[in-house]
């Protein structure tokens, strides 16, 4: 009896320990299955249905996979699709890499002019989406905007170039803003990961021979693996999101349309036609499956690294 009396009470130690936790943890909980569970079933279940949000219209009726079978003979998603995977395919190699470059150029800074750094790429990223982009679209501006301007007057252009409304340069316009306001958060991570790189490895790679290429990739790199395959995930799930941009500058015209634009014209301003609610959540569930299947394929090529 005096052995189990210990053992009865560390059990119920544990099981209080336990129960505390998921008190803790219940608000978080609760939120999420409220907020993000429920709402993925029920997106899930409408990409079945022709549902749509005018209540003036007929009930809602199962159609089956007819709204995921359409999407493939849908010309305009088809587009958007496309730019969508243009838009991942350029930004995120691009900001990793160009992120990567300027962490490893600034982490052996000190004091103020790290930090300095540190504000000035971040800086995008907590201001404002609305605020960025109404600056940059002053700065593509046909008439006033001062990317003409600097153009004109170096010599390079004899006449306006209207970015937002030329389809060849619209959507390339897109991917810069995107870049732009995308790179801070991954500089500060692996400006933190560098900082943390073992340096007894470092330097036992220096003794051996070893130079700064050799050592970058042999032991900097596998150590920051956890940080690069944050900001892959992170980036693509971004991209793919890219929305904001396309309403505030561009409405879908140009050749800009995006999955996630696509899904927001189709369910909020065609409602007065039947089933493009339904329509719009089939679109939502087949961008949730790519952006699953990447992020999968992305773990798996970190593990094997």
């Amino acid at each position: 009896m005096a052995n189990s009396s210990p053992l009865k009470m560390s059990r119920a130690l544990q099981r209080r320990e336990n129960i505390a936790g998921y008190l803790f943890m219940l608000p978080s909980l609760i939120f999420f299955i409220g907020f993000v569970v429920i709402p993925m079933v029920i997106c899930i279940g409408y990409g079945f249905t022709d549902a749509n949000m005018n209540s003036k219209t007929a009930a809602t009726t199962f159609v089956g996979l007819r709204n995921f079978i359409d999407l493939w003979q849908d010309t305009t998603f088809l587009l958007a699709l496309k730019n969508t995977f243009l838009i991942v395919v350029v930004s995120v190699p691009t900001v990793c890499l160009f992120s990567l470059w300027v962490g490893s150029a600034i982490y052996h800074l000190k004091g103020p002019v790290l930090s300095a750094f540190r504000c000035i790429f971040y800086l995008p990223v907590v201001t404002g989406s609305v605020a960025v982009t109404v600056v940059w679209k002053w700065m593509y501006d046909n008439y006033t905007g001062i990317l003409n301007y600097v153009l004109k007057g170096a010599g390079l252009i004899e006449e306006n170039i209207n970015f937002l409304g030329d389809e060849r340069f619209a959507l390339w316009c897109i991917i810069l803003i995107l870049f732009t306001t995308s790179v801070g958060q991954p500089i500060v991570l692996y400006v933190s990961a560098l900082g943390n790189v073992d340096t007894t490895l470092i330097e036992a790679a220096q003794v051996d021979g070893a130079n700064d290429i050799q050592v970058f990739w042999k032991v900097k790199w596998p150590q920051m693996m956890p940080t690069t395959l944050y900001i892959l995930v992170i980036t693509t799930i971004n991209s793919f999101q890219c929305f904001a941009l396309i309403q505030l500058l561009t409405q879908g015209g140009s050749g800009t349309n995006t999955v996630m634009y696509y899904i927001y014209y189709t369910a909020f301003k065609l409602t007065e036609q039947r089933g493009h609610f339904g329509y719009a959540n089939a679109m939502g569930v087949v961008l949730a499956i790519f952006i699953g299947i990447l992020s999968a394929i992305q773990f798996k090529l970190a593990k094997e690294k």
